[in-house]
C-alpha cells in the first residue's frame, strides 16, 4: 500500500528589489557607529541632533578653515554674482524676494552690505592718491589776499588752481560738483587779478606804500568770540569734574594741532576722516530704517522689513560708488582718445542719474504706493536723511580731528 507524503509549498520568490535593499541595509558590523564627541549621541550628519555641535572643528587643514571663514564673512559663491546683478539693475527685487521667503538663492542682506562696504571704502582710499592730498594747501586761496608782492600773488593763484584741478580730476566727482569747481577756479583767477590791481594802484601812490597784507590768526573759535587757547581761554563746564574738563581741553588742544597741521599734511586728516566714515554710515543705517518706519507707519510693516530696505539701499549705494570709480578710472586711461573717453563720460553721468532714480523706483516697488505719494515721501525722506548725514559727517570730522 502506497502512501503519499505532502510536501510544503515552496516559499514565494523574493523580489530582486527586496534582495538589493536587504543587501544595502544590512548592518556593517566592522564599521563602528560614530558618536558626538560633546554629548555621546549617535552622529547622523554634520550637526549633532542632540546638542547641535558641528562635526567640523578647528583641527583640520588651514585651507578648509579659510574657505569656511570666507563663506561665513562674505558668503562668496555663485550666489554673489546673481545677487549683485539683481541688486544693481532690478530696483527692489532682492527686498521683495527676501520678504516673500525666497532667500536661499541670494546672499543675505547684511553680508551683501558688509561685502560691498569693505570693497567700496578700500576703492575710495585707493582713488585718493589721485587727489595728491599731501600736496594740497587748503589755505592758499586766502593767501591771495595776504600776498604783498605780484610774485606772491602769482604763486598763490597757481597753487590754488592746481589744488582744485587735482580735486576736479577725482574719478567719483559728479558733473555738478565738477562745474562748481570750475566756477571756483574762475573766482580764484579773478581774485588774483583784483589783488594785482590793488598792488599796482598802491605802487603808483605818492608815498609808494604797498597794501598791507591781511592777517589771519589761523585758529578757529570753538567756543565764544575768542579763539580757544590752552593757556588763556580754557573750556570749563560746570557740571563736569575737574579731571574731565582737563581731558576735554587736552582733546581740544590735539584738535587745534591737527587744524594747524592741515596745510602741511592734509592727507593725515583725510585718512582719519575715511577711517571713521564706515562706522558713521553703519550707525546711520538703522536710523534710515526708523525714517522709513515713520513715513510708512500705516503700512503696518515690521521694523525689520524697513531695516531690510535700508541694508539693500546702502548696499546699492556702495555698488554705485564702485561703478562710478571704475568708469572714472577707465576714463582716465582713455584720456586723449575722444571717441572712447566721451562715451565713458556719458556712462558715468548715467550711473550718477541711476543712483537716485534706482532708490526712487525701489521705494515705489517695495511699498506699493502711488507715484504722487512715493515722490512726496521720497523727497522728504531724502532731505531728512541728507540733513542727518551732514550732521553725522561733521561729527565724524571732529572725531577724526580728536583721534588722528
Amino acid at each position: 500500500m502506497s502512501t503519499s507524503i505532502e510536501l510544503p509549498p515552496p516559499p514565494p520568490p523574493v523580489p530582486e528589489t527586496a534582495a538589493v535593499d536587504a543587501e544595502f541595509t544590512a548592518p556593517l558590523i566592522d564599521t563602528p557607529e560614530r558618536t558626538c564627541p560633546n554629548c555621546g549621541a549617535p552622529a547622523h550628519g554634520p550637526y549633532c541632533y542632540a546638542c547641535g555641535q558641528s562635526e567640523k572643528g578647528m583641527i583640520r587643514h588651514l585651507s578648509e578653515v579659510l574657505s569656511d571663514l570666507a563663506d561665513i564673512v562674505f558668503n562668496v559663491d555663485s550666489r554673489i554674482f546673481r545677487s549683485l546683478w539683481d541688486l544693481y539693475v532690478r530696483p527692489g527685487y532682492l527686498t521683495t524676494e527676501y520678504v516673500a521667503g525666497r532667500r536661499a538663492r541670494y546672499v543675505t542682506p547684511f553680508r551683501l552690505f558688509f561685502f560691498l562696504s569693505i570693497i567700496a571704502f578700500f576703492s575710495m582710499q585707493m582713488a585718493l592718491p589721485e587727489i595728491n592730498p599731501n600736496e594740497l594747501k587748503f589755505g592758499v586761496y586766502d593767501n591771495i589776499e595776504e600776498a604783498a608782492t605780484p610774485e606772491d600773488v602769482t604763486k598763490a593763484v597757481d597753487a590754488s588752481i592746481a589744488a582744485l584741478t587735482a580735486a576736479k580730476d577725482v574719478p567719483a566727482m559728479s558733473p555738478k560738483a565738477r562745474a562748481k569747481l570750475e566756477e571756483k577756479i574762475e573766482q580764484i583767477r579773478n581774485s588774483g587779478v583784483n589783488r594785482l590791481a590793488e598792488l599796482e594802484e598802491a605802487a603808483k601812490s605818492p608815498t609808494g606804500a604797498k597794501t598791507p597784507p591781511k592777517k589771519h590768526s589761523g585758529r578757529i573759535s570753538l567756543f565764544g568770540d575768542e579763539p580757544w587757547d590752552s593757556k588763556t581761554n580754557l573750556v570749563s563746564i560746570g557740571w563736569l569734574s575737574e579731571g574731565l574738563n582737563a581731558k576735554l581741553n587736552r582733546t581740544l588742544e590735539h584738535m587745534q594741532e591737527n587744524l594747524d597741521d592741515i596745510n602741511k599734511n592734509p592727507g593725515r586728516l583725510l585718512a582719519g576722516f575715511f577711517s571713521v566714515l564706515p562706522q558713521t554710515l553703519f550707525v546711520l543705517m538703522p536710523l534710515f530704517a526708523v525714517l522709513l518706519k515713520f513715513f510708512y507707519l500705516f503700512k503696518r510693516r515690521l521694523y525689520m522689513e524697513h531695516l531690510l530696505v535700508a541694508l539693500h539701499s546702502h548696499a546699492f549705494i556702495f555698488m554705485s560708488v564702485l561703478v562710478i570709480l571704475g568708469l572714472g578710472a577707465l576714463e582716465g586711461l582713455a584720456a586723449g582718445r575722444l571717441w572712447l573717453s566721451q562715451p565713458i563720460g556719458w556712462l558715468r553721468t548715467l550711473a550718477w542719474t541711476w543712483l537716485f532714480l534706482y532708490l526712487f523706483l525701489m521705494q515705489k516697488r517695495v511699498y506699493r504706493q502711488g507715484w504722487i505719494m512715493t515722490t512726496l515721501k521720497y523727497s522728504v525722506i531724502g532731505i531728512s536723511y541728507s540733513v542727518v548725514l551732514s550732521i553725522a559727517l561733521v561729527f565724524a570730522g571732529l572725531i577724526s580731528l580728536a583721534l588722528t
